[in-house]
């Protein structure tokens, strides 16, 4: 079998899933409070989830958080899988943040302190929606084609927006 993971990228696929591993496996034995608790707080967002019952919610949760944490932690699992997966986990996440003013300060997507633990998943988003291209032996990106391609340039994410690159020197 073929590691599909590269070396660079196992820290932050381990770290990720280890802990959403470690919450699903909490919840699994979750008590009763919790489960009417965290589908409370799901149902609010999302509507369709008030016809499932309180416990059984709690263990279709835990089980989706098992598998995505059990994903990102195989290392032969392509990071094209494993980011599939932590970017519909953590989107479910983010969006019960935003359809919940509670979590959020006033007119802001800025949390309120009782929003602070779920606004921070942002980051397995960031995570899960990483680039899954890498540069061949030449410098350009695998699988880009036209006239990007044919100029050697690349389009690189910056704090302020989108800047074209020369990759290669001629």
């Amino acid at each position: 079998m073929r590691l599909r993971t590269a070396v660079r990228d196992i820290p932050g696929r381990f770290a990720t899933g280890a802990y959403i591993l470690h919450s699903g496996l909490e919840k699994w034995r979750g008590p009763s409070e919790q489960a009417q608790m965290v589908h409370a707080m799901a149902a609010n967002a999302y509507p369709f989830l008030n016809e499932i019952p309180a416990p059984r919610f709690l263990r279709i949760l835990a089980a989706g958080e098992v598998v995505t944490g059990s994903l990102l932690l195989i290392p032969f699992v392509p990071n094209a899988v494993a980011g599939f997966a932590l970017t519909g986990f953590s989107g479910a996440l983010l969006g019960m943040y935003l359809r919940t003013p509670a979590l959020r300060k006033p007119d802001s997507v800025w949390p309120a302190p009782a929003g602070i633990a779920v606004s921070k998943d942002v980051w397995m988003l960031g995570i899960g929606l990483g680039p899954r291209r890498r540069r061949g032996r030449r410098g350009r990106v695998r699988g880009m084609t036209g006239a990007a391609a044919e100029r050697g340039l690349e389009i690189p994410f910056t704090d302020f927006g989108v800047s074209v690159v020369p990759t290669r020197s001629d």
